[in-house]
């Protein structure tokens, strides 16, 4: 009998082991699934807490609808009764001591028009008329492996970009814009430029592919974890195992037998590493795949929610959050109006928000030095200067994920090539799989752990 082996019990090696456990359902095949998790808890980056009458999100808070609508897993898991989705309002960017509107006719902060330019209260005159040469000046030189913030700086100028762009692309993309390619963030802009001669004029023309249909995010009733669960409950003919950090990998003839903190030890035919890539290179004695592991890059994040027992009301009507541009005025880099972007996170409707904290940010080296209570107060500061509201929460959740959020440079690409050549090479059989390597949404994640187990089904 033949042993698959998944290692890690996040949402991706949650995907690889659900569709496997078909495949050995529709096939009768006569094989051995084994799935371990080093946490006591299956989810990984996805965890739900409830306390006091509100719903957080540990790790990732939503799925991207537009993503999930094109799979299956909702509908296999049986859960389209449970969907929730979010509610629309326009963000902000915190600048020079208040709340400015981000333009609404504007996409990641890019200018759909020259009146949503113009309308900018974010960028000065001079500003302006320096992005009007989007319409003049040609592409000659940019390709989609070029970075992102040199071709934008180039045809908007410096200002539109640190001022109203910048802010909105590094928290969707947690990176410094120069170090990411057009290719791996918004590769349809070169396209635009080719076509019309304009950004700008090219978002204009495709404005309806960027309009909001107010279901851009879906989430679950009972929170992410549902997810989880679900997943995990389809997995009857596969064993589970919690509490099991594997420690090595070691190729004995054409098996591995892969040894555990715990003492244990699995003896697997084919694997799956769903696991941080920092994790996964300390399985293997390589020094070859230490030098590709080594290429790939994390920065980290802070969490922090805070819930109040007042109103979300008192929130400006139509917001749902806030970007900062300036570092020095605030603590953090974003927050998210939670109980007003999603209604079932606040049973009462009551005020709860999530604050975001990068290692971006010039302050984020004394954050890493504190413990929760003292994060706890830097939110509450930036919650009185941001929103101009001196309150203490009922509730609170605080989540540093040190060196855990994926960076994909310009290399990226090129470096997990390398590392899928040399494992089919000198590990074959054992895959990669997970957010370090091909993409960080929940859809990515669920879509590459289907194509590890593809990859496992075919070597049968």
């Amino acid at each position: 009998m033949k042993t698959v082996l998944v290692i890690g019990g996040g949402i991706t090696g949650l995907s690889a082991m659900y569709e496997l456990h078909k495949w050995k359902q529709q096939t009768q095949s006569d094989v051995r699934l084994v799935l371990t998790e080093a946490a006591g808890e299956l989810g990984g980056k996805i965890r739900t807490v409830k306390s006091n009458g509100f719903m957080m999100e540990t790790g990732a808070d939503s799925i991207v609808t537009r993503k999930a609508s094109s799979m299956a897993f909702i509908e296999e898991l049986g859960l389209q009764n449970e969907m929730v989705y979010n509610a629309t309002g326009r963000s902000f960017i915190y600048t020079d001591g208040k709340l400015k509107p981000i333009p609404a006719d504007a996409v990641f902060g890019i200018p759909a028009s020259v009146e949503s330019l113009a309308k900018s209260t974010l960028v000065s005159a001079e500003g302006k008329v320096e992005a009007l040469k989007d319409f003049y000046i040609r592409n000659n030189t940019f390709t989609k492996n070029d970075s992102i913030g040199k071709f934008l700086e180039h045809f908007f100028g410096k200002e539109l970009v640190e001022k109203q762009i910048a802010p909105v692309l590094s928290g969707v993309y947690s990176g410094n814009l120069s170090d990411l390619t057009i290719a791996s963030t918004l590769p349809y802009l070169l396209d635009y430029k080719e076509k019309y001669g304009s950004i700008i004029k090219g978002l204009e023309a495709n404005k309806e592919k960027f309009q909001s249909s107010g279901k851009k995010f879906l989430s679950f009733k009972n929170g992410l974890d549902t997810l989880i669960e679900a997943f995990a409950g389809k997995l009857e003919e596969a064993e589970i195992r919690k509490n099991m950090k594997a420690e090595k990998i070691k190729k004995i003839k054409d098996y591995y037998k892969v040894s555990f903190a715990n003492g244990e030890v699995v003896e697997a035919d084919y694997v799956v590493l769903s696991i941080p890539h920092t994790a996964a290179e300390k399985l293997f004695n390589d020094q070859a795949l230490a030098g590709e592991f080594s290429r790939l890059k994390t920065s980290s994040l802070i969490s922090v929610y805070a819930g109040f027992n007042v109103p979300d009301s008192l929130l400006p009507a139509d917001g749902t959050g806030f970007i900062t541009a300036n570092t020095h005025e605030l603590s953090c880099n974003a927050c998210t109006w939670t109980s007003r972007k999603w209604a079932h996170t606040s049973e009462s409707g009551n005020l709860l928000v999530r604050l975001f904290y990068k290692s971006s940010h010039p302050a984020f080296a004394s954050l890493q030095e504190m413990n929760e209570e003292e994060l706890l107060q830097v939110a509450i500061k930036d919650i009185h200067q941001g929103l101009g509201m001196e309150l203490e929460p009922i509730v609170s959740e605080v989540t540093n994920w040190s060196d855990s959020m994926p960076n994909y440079l310009i290399t990226h690409p090129q470096t997990v090539q390398a590392l899928e050549k040399d494992l089919a090479a000198s590990y074959p059989g054992i895959l990669l799989a997970g957010c370090s390597y091909y993409g960080v949404g929940i859809p990515d994640c669920i879509e590459n752990g289907e194509a590890a187990a593809k990859g496992i089904i075919d070597l049968f």
